[in-house]
């Protein structure tokens, strides 16, 4: 499977998230696309002919592996990545559509396209949500549907149409079981960091909140800002060298206006 397109999409939402969301994808490449290319796909490359009954019937090798394997584990986790990715997809399409709106119009709309505010808040809660829940959802189906994350070596099986209670070997069990944990372990850790990021990001949102209704505006940190950028405009035109001692600075008078 060819991940380039998965890692562009990531990396274009990168320049627009958090340094939680940063973290984020960090986790994403190095511990979980990284893993699956290099090392994942090539040992669940084979797991059909690694898996053998000591048996001869036919069929019965097949009966027991959809029975033990109903989903293959790899491809599992593969559509596991390709969900948790596309969420910040969302995103990313968000400030597009800013940016669109104001090509249309032709002036600036937004102070900062890719400040998360407004729409784009909302955007961005949605993302981590749905992020979130593709995660838990996964980790899920992966317990249930394979009674947990163990791997073991010998399975017995009794399906059609096996002619009795037979033994099969799984190929790899400690090695797939490794990567397993792996999963599980990075899946994990990326639930938390969604947490973390949604809880910032609305505490955040709620300090803008508390500082735009209830500070008064001379004491916000911009209104400081722009009340000492106006007393540094107050003497742009003055006469270099003239200063009074004790007193303020002396204005030039015949500057001509523009």
């Amino acid at each position: 499977m060819n991940w380039g397109f998965l890692e562009n999409i990531l990396s274009g939402v990168n320049k627009y998230s958090t340094v939680i969301g940063r973290i984020w994808l960090s986790v994403v490449f190095l511990f979980r696309i990284l893993v699956y290319v290099a090392a994942a796909e090539q040992v669940w490359k084979d797991e059909m002919k690694e898996f053998v009954c000591n048996t001869r019937q036919p069929g019965c090798e097949t009966a027991c592996f959809n029975h033990f394997f109903p989903i293959s584990q790899v491809r599992l986790w593969a559509m596991q990545l390709i969900l948790v990715s596309t969420p910040s997809l969302l995103v990313a399409l968000h400030v597009a559509y800013r940016e669109h709106r104001e090509a249309k119009h032709k002036k600036q709309l937004y102070k900062d396209k890719a400040t998360i505010d407004g729409g784009l808040f909302l955007t961005y809660i949605a993302s981590l949500v749905f992020k979130t829940a593709f995660e838990v959802g996964s980790l899920l189906i992966f317990y249930f549907v394979y009674n947990g994350f163990e791997l073991p070596v010998l399975l017995r099986c009794n399906q059609s149409p096996c002619p009795n209670t037979v033994d099969c070997f799984i190929g790899k069990a400690t090695e797939k079981k490794i990567f397993l944990y792996i999963m599980a372990c990075t899946s994990v850790l990326c639930i938390f960091l969604n947490s973390v990021e949604l809880l910032y990001i609305i505490w955040k949102q709620l300090v803008k909140c508390v500082i735009r209704h209830h500070v008064p505006v001379e004491k916000r940190p911009s209104s400081r800002y722009h009340s000492q950028g106006s007393n540094i405009n107050r003497y742009v035109s003055v006469e270099p060298g003239v200063i009074n001692e004790g007193g303020p600075i002396k204005a030039k008078r015949d500057l001509p206006t523009l």
